[in-house]
């Protein structure tokens, strides 16, 4: 019996040999641990703006971060002997031995963001201290200087710019297709971004922070830097969870120990926490923590939070929690994460047991009570009084016509209302929905876009009212309430706009219902800028003038031109003198309350910005600052805030200028009037439809009804 011989096993591979990497693709991974995706390069790049004692931080994003990803600070800047070092890793200023990170107070201290941003994207500063007498420039490519042209040096080059430095990220992860091709869509990654931006804004908030898209005319985010966290929260977060909050402080010192110093304990610590009451139920768990000034996460406080709001919110409802905790640097651990997303600390258990006794205590002394809220039904039309709701309802008696009584009929008749026909004269022939001849022509304005969209697609932000302690501006707020008139504001809310008539009187035409009217759509726009005025006292969103123009420039241009001056019995250049010491002597009020920021050299720095989507015509800026001197009462509390604010409204709204200007030309004419009537229509009527309560005093003279369906129909059957 023949057997057959098995055939050999092939020999085992023999070990491969060890290669030393290439210095780039050393590089190169270690970029991907630090920068994942464009929100983390941005975290890196602001920790270090706050380091450098920023103030103010603009953040302009394009793509998602993409394509460009721009900050600008105005911190202490670089110095031009550090940037040929900028982006190597592991160079800092932060550092210098090993022990230095039991005393580290700063966020940054390996050196490394700078270093992997360039080797995934193209990476340009522009940078200037105060010494300097300008900027200088330079661009990184895998952590070396590069020319920044064809042609030229890659040394550090001179330039214009401000204190600070402006870093600009180019085509992110150009070099790695995989992380590209990994990252989700450029809106998605842009949330990221401003998510990262507004809890950084929450914790700094005596920092200003802008973020806005390339292209855009206003920021998706904009802070002051003169504000505290609640206010800050209630900005960025809105007042559902602001209204809501409660505040508590821990440490490690005991409420009945007064003669302990523990400025040298290194276990010393202490925690600020604002977190919502059992009235706010929000979808998902919104944790703010910051440990050291560092946005960190950590489960185990998470779950501990969680923990104590399972007893008190219905399931599937979390809260918001905004948690800061300072130990002392030698008890934390920061380098045990690549983007330092996680820290160990010392006595983390009983730190955080501390912590969930303070908030649940206060939890429970706020749970007596709790506030329930609900949503009415409202029936549409307008209320109208019984003597013509009963002639009404006796026309239509006599108009309305049946149809035959066949057997279908007498089905419907059974019924418990009868079927009726609606006359022609009784439809509303309009509908929102309907594309107009407007929409089809191009209007050379920068806030509309080529899209076919139709108007309401316009997205105007909600806007929240400020917190105010001041008795008169409660006054204020009240009287505006009760001068409302509902029918009149219902008709503003639900109108449908038919057309601007004569632009140089502020005629417009809209309809509702039945009836067309025609309005003066300055009044209403002035009346609602000043609602909204009254709505945010001292929480203004800023209008930034770059470069600011002088004050007593503009009093005297506007002062000038003006034709009333000899009945005040001075001359032109006094006028201007107390117009200018009037606002000066007020600098600080101004800029506290209403957010107009005048410097001590006496230079127009922003103005209040009432509604982000609309920017007033800074042609009436001079006669606005002008008639800020004797038509605002400055000795009574209320009458100043009102008649300030009626001053505000007043060039806010598009009435246009009573000084005549040069002659433009034909198309620049007409291309102006097509733009203001474009802002018009898609702007100002679609925010008095949300946010204006018409007053009873625009019936006087600029609400009139000019046309009637029913009556017009009338008279069609007489001829």
């Amino acid at each position: 019996m023949a057997s057959g011989r098995r055939s050999p096993s092939p020999e085992p591979p023999g070990p491969q040999p060890i290669r030393r990497l290439h210095e780039s693709l050393i590089n190169r991974i270690a970029a991907g641990e630090i920068i994942h995706r464009p929100a983390s390069a941005l975290k890196e790049l602001l920790e270090n703006s706050l380091d450098a004692g920023s103030t103010s931080i603009q953040v302009i994003v394009k793509d998602g971060g993409m394509k460009l990803l721009q900050i600008q600070d105005n911190g202490c800047g670089i110095r031009k002997e550090d940037l040929p070092l900028l982006a190597e890793r592991f160079t800092t200023s932060k550092l210098t031995t090993f022990s230095d990170l039991s005393k580290l107070t700063t966020y940054g201290f390996r050196g490394e963001a700078l270093a992997s941003i360039s080797h995934v994207a193209h990476l340009t500063v522009i940078t200037k201290t105060k010494l300097n007498n300008c900027a200088w420039k330079a661009a990184y490519v895998d952590g070396s200087l590069v020319p920044s042209k064809v042609g030229y040096t890659p040394d550090p080059k001179p330039c214009a710019g401000n204190n600070g430095t402006t870093i600009i990220i180019e085509d992110m992860f150009y070099n790695t297709p995989t992380r590209m091709s990994a990252l989700r869509s450029s809106s998605e990654e842009y949330a990221r971004i401003l998510d990262v931006m507004t809890k950084y804004a929450v914790h700094n908030s005596k920092v200003s922070f802008v973020c806005k898209k390339a292209g855009s005319l206003s920021p998706e985010l904009s802070t002051p830097s003169s504000s505290d966290t609640s206010q800050a929260i209630r900005q960025l977060y809105g007042n559902s969870i602001a209204k809501e909050l409660l505040h508590v402080t821990a440490s490690s010192v005991s409420d009945d120990s007064t003669d302990v110093d523990d400025s040298e304990d290194p276990e010393a610590w202490s925690a600020e926490v604002y977190f919502t009451n059992a009235n706010y139920q929000g979808k998902k768990t919104a944790l703010l923590l910051f440990i050291n000034h560092r946005l960190v996460e950590s489960h185990r406080i998470k779950r501990s939070i969680e923990g104590i709001y399972s007893g008190i919110l219905p399931k599937g409802s979390s809260p918001f929690v905004y948690l800061s905790i300072n130990l002392d640097p030698r008890s934390v651990d920061v380098n045990v994460h690549p983007t330092k997303r996680e820290v160990h600390f010392l006595n983390e258990e009983s730190i955080i047991e501390r912590i969930s006794d303070a908030i649940q205590q206060k939890l429970a002394g706020q749970s007596q009570s709790r506030v329930f809220e609900y949503q009415t039904l409202l029936t549409g039309g307008i209320a109208q009084s019984g003597s013509r709701k009963g002639k009404e309802k006796a026309s239509n008696v006599d108009e309305v016509e049946e149809d035959g009584g066949g057997p279908e009929d007498d089905r419907r008749a059974s019924g418990s209302q009868l079927a009726k026909k609606v006359l022609s004269q009784h439809k509303v022939r309009t509908s929102l929905q309907d594309r107009t001849l407007d929409s089809m022509i191009p209007v050379a304005d920068p806030l509309r876009t080529d899209s076919d969209e139709p108007i309401t697609a316009i997205r105007l932000r909600d806007i929240k009212e400020s917190t105010c302690q001041f008795t008169s501006i409660t006054e204020l707020r009240r009287l505006t309430t009760k001068r409302i008139h509902h029918d009149l504001t219902e008709i503003i809310k639900k109108h449908t706009f038919v057309g601007v008539i004569d632009l140089s009187r502020c005629l417009t035409l809209i309809q509702h219902n039945k009836n067309l009217y025609m309005v003066n759509h300055a009044a209403l726009a002035e009346e609602m800028f000043y609602q909204l005025a009254l709505l945010q006292f001292g929480d203004y969103n800023r209008l930034k003038l770059d470069p600011p123009p002088s004050l007593r420039m503009l009093v005297k241009f506007a002062v000038e031109v003006e034709e009333d001056t000899a009945r005040s019995g001075m001359s032109k250049d006094e006028i201007v003198d107390r117009i200018v010491k009037t606002l000066m002597d007020r600098r600080e009020m101004l800029l506290e309350y209403f957010s107009l920021d005048i410097s001590e050299t006496g230079d127009v720095r922003t103005l209040p910005h009432l509604l982000r989507e609309y920017t007033p015509n800074l042609d009436k800026l001079p006669m606005f600052l002008m008639r800020l001197g004797p038509q605002v009462l400055w000795e009574s509390e209320q009458e100043c805030f009102g008649s300030f604010m009626r001053e505000l409204a007043y060039f806010y709204s598009p009435a246009p200028l009573s000084i005549v200007s040069a002659p433009a030309s034909d198309d620049n004419e007409q291309e102006r009037h097509k733009s203001e009537t474009w802002r018009v229509q898609n702007i100002l009527f679609h925010a008095m439809r949300k946010y204006l309560a018409a007053p009873k005093s625009l019936l006087d003279n600029d609400v009139v009804q000019v046309a009637s369906l029913p009556d017009l129909y009338r008279v069609f059957e007489r001829c």
